[in-house]
């Protein structure tokens, strides 16, 4: 096996162009990829898990104060932070990601026998632990797929992967739907159970290709305790570029996210009369988001990160939710309200997110685990506290002020896009300090 140097942004996408005829497609590259079906299969029940409990959560947040709610997300991040810090400082990947999911499934044992009980705190805190639970989980299986695909092999299976979670994102309220009204909605918390243990024996699965990947390129091994501060990803955010704009490219991305949200369910209550009329016009909204963001990452995602990089995947999404909001500041009918929020989920699962997640496979271990967790819940729901505040005071403004504040929010969200780009496109300091002779080795037949 010959060495390569670490590569750029260029340098990657000019190598993927000169081989992208050795994976014409899905077949192929579950051919030459082995551990993609298990990463796919482990983002589908991860989310199939997780959207068999959105709806009882929605359901019970919906009567009550969501500020409040939030608030209360927020600062359980904060405190879980240096608790996650302290787990993944101090015991190897094979421990720590079993005890995180293990802690999962216990919870969810546990909420099964609250809601057989009178407990009036059961409803506020059910809906914060599946926000936490949530961000938590999917952030460490984008750390974990971090550790078994390097860059290249990243832009070009991420698209799929994200297949196997939207799939999940359609299956788990299809099961909900069909179980409740027999089972129960305690039970269902134990289907969820189940299926976070079969992304159990995933991880399993996976090890070995995680391993294999860290021996070839030369790199510390995550099968030895990580080490350094619980509270290094805050300092790691701080001192960074590259994560720095990551935050801030989430931090604006959920503002979009969240002004929308909020305005549209206003919306919805003026514009549709009954309670049936408003379900009927979100159950359309989400199934026309992720059959759109399927046909996205089946069709366009691999091609793009391949052929271009993230740089399209990031700044078309951000280019799309500005012209969006231009739009609803002029007419706001339910309609085009429908047209931008299919735009802004489906481009940030389909086009952001994998474009976000290949940008850790270029960094150590500690930024992938750590930082990454800062980030994708302290900072996620810092943008949530902050926006669905700042909305409840623009409503008293009216539709008008809340959508010229998203298309400001747009054009952050643009700046942000291009100053990750930019930044990217150099050699990142853990790709400067490798050793040449071994930082990152062609695995044959994967390449």
């Amino acid at each position: 096996m010959s060495p390569r140097t670490p590569s750029t942004d260029r340098d990657t996408t000019d190598a993927a162009g000169a081989s992208i005829g050795k994976l014409s497609g899905l077949r192929d590259a579950l051919r030459d990829f082995p551990p993609l079906v298990w990463a796919a299969l482990y983002f589908f029940f991860l989310l199939t898990g997780y959207y068999i409990l959105r709806p009882v959560r929605d359901a019970m947040g919906s009567t009550q104060n969501l500020q409040l709610l939030f608030t209360g997300t927020f600062i359980c991040m904060l405190l879980l932070q240096p608790v996650y810090g302290a787990i993944v400082s101090r015991y190897a990947r094979r421990v720590f990601l079993p005890v995180v999911n293990l802690f999962f499934i216990a919870c969810l044992v546990g909420f099964w026998w609250v809601f057989n009980q009178d407990f009036a705190w059961k409803n506020t805190v059910f809906f914060i632990w599946v926000a936490v639970f949530n961000l938590f989980a999917v952030s460490v299986f984008w750390s974990y797929m971090a550790d078994v695909f390097r860059n290249i092999e990243a832009r070009r299976l991420y698209g799929y992967i994200g297949v196997g979670g939207t799939a999940g994102a359609i299956s788990g309220p299809s099961i909900t739907k069909a179980l409740v009204e027999s089972v129960g909605v305690a039970n269902l918390l134990l289907v969820s159970a189940a299926l976070v243990g079969l992304c159990l024996y995933c991880i399993v699965r996976l090890a070995p290709y995680a391993r294999r990947r860290e021996i070839e390129d030369g790199t510390r091994s995550g099968e030895e305790a990580m080490g350094g501060s619980i509270l290094a990803g805050l300092r790691l955010v701080w001192e960074r570029p590259v994560l720095r704009a990551m935050a801030a490219l989430l931090f604006f991305g959920v503002g979009v996210g969240t002004l929308l949200y909020n305005e549209q369910a206003a919306i919805a209550r003026t514009f549709f009369a009954t309670p049936e009329a408003r379900t009927s016009y979100f159950a359309t909204l989400d199934l026309a988001i992720n059959l759109t963001t399927i046909l996205v990452q089946v069709f366009l995602t691999r091609f793009l990160l391949v052929r271009y990089g993230i740089g399209p995947l990031l700044l078309i999404p951000a280019g799309a939710i500005f012209l969006g909001y231009c739009l609803l500041a002029a007419n706001p009918l339910p309609l085009f309200v429908a047209i931008v929020q299919v735009a802004t989920r489906a481009g940030e699962f389909s086009l952001a997110k994998p474009a976000r997640e290949t940008v850790y496979t270029r960094v150590d271990r500690e930024s992938r685990y750590k930082a990454k967790a800062v980030i994708d819940t302290v900072v996620y729901r810092a943008g949530d506290l902050t926006f669905v505040w700042l909305h409840k005071g623009l409503a008293m403004l009216g539709s008008t002020a809340v959508f010229m504040t998203g298309a400001a929010l747009a054009v952050g969200l643009g700046a942000a896009a291009f100053w990750l780009v930019r930044l990217q496109r150099q050699p990142l300091p853990e790709e400067r300090a490798a050793p040449p002779d071994g930082s990152a080795r062609v695995i044959p037949g994967r390449s």
